[in-house]
């Protein structure tokens, strides 16, 4: 294992130590479309030891333009089998536990009970606050993101200590009514990547982690801001703890 990894321990801030606090990790990841793509790469190559795949979808082949570890030959299957069995090809010492599962809020504590960090892959803002809730009443830690088009947005929640994701965005009625919108590859990837790296920066305890900031960027003119926000005292979700 350590010749795999050999590249990350060489890192200072990683090492040996650190490498093997990798694979004693558990990172759950909700969503396995164009984000959870990216992330189960990323994670995977990280050395995550233990990786939990949440999806009830099947590929269809409009998915293939972003989901790239999913391959045509997997069109009609689920894709958490289709990840498990993309991540026991690529190394089949990661542990997969897989949820064939839409999440509810009545009966998900027996799924995230035992990760230690939620990855926030979905592409519906119903379930993405959903899961905000979820990680805030459980006290888990989630790598939340977002994308659309040429543009992606990412931060960290900690439950009791940063905002959540209620905190930065009040208004969460009729977020998914709108139209099927675009995505490319390349916005896909980059936050995806973004997430992975705020699971590694978590787990080896490393500094500027994006607990409190909201990571913006837009591919068409390369911009990108770190906004900070507050706890928001009359936060419902935050309450409820």
């Amino acid at each position: 294992m350590n010749e795999i990894f050999s590249r990350n321990i060489l890192i200072d801030k990683i090492g040996l130590i650190g490498q093997k606090k990798l694979y004693n990790s558990k990172v759950l990841i909700a969503g396995l479309g164009g984000l959870g793509s990216g992330v189960i790469a990323n994670l995977t190559s990280l050395g995550i030891g233990t990786l939990g795949l949440i999806d009830f979808d099947k590929i269809e082949l409009s998915n293939l333009n972003r989901q790239f570890i999913h391959k045509y030959n997997d069109i009609g299957n689920l894709k958490t089998t289709s990840a498990s069995n993309w991540i026991k090809s690529y190394n089949p010492k990661i542990k997969t536990y897989i949820y064939n599962t839409k999440l509810q809020n009545d009966d998900c504590y027996y799924i995230i009970k035992d990760y230690d960090i939620i990855v926030d892959c979905f592409d519906s803002y119903n379930s993405k606050f959903l899961l905000n809730k979820v990680a805030i009443k459980y006290n888990k830690i989630l790598v939340h993101a977002g994308v659309s088009e040429f543009q992606g947005q990412i931060t960290t929640i900690i439950p009791n200590i940063t905002p959540c994701l209620n905190c930065i965005f009040e208004n969460t009625n009729n977020l998914d009514n709108y139209n099927i919108k675009g995505i490319i590859s390349p916005t896909i990837n980059i936050t995806a990547a973004i997430q992975a790296n705020e699971v590694l920066k978590i787990i080896l305890d490393l500094e500027n982690t994006l607990k409190g900031k909201l990571l913006t960027f837009n591919l068409t003119n390369y911009k990108l801001k770190i906004l900070n926000f507050e706890k928001n005292p009359n936060c419902l979700t935050c309450k409820s703890i």
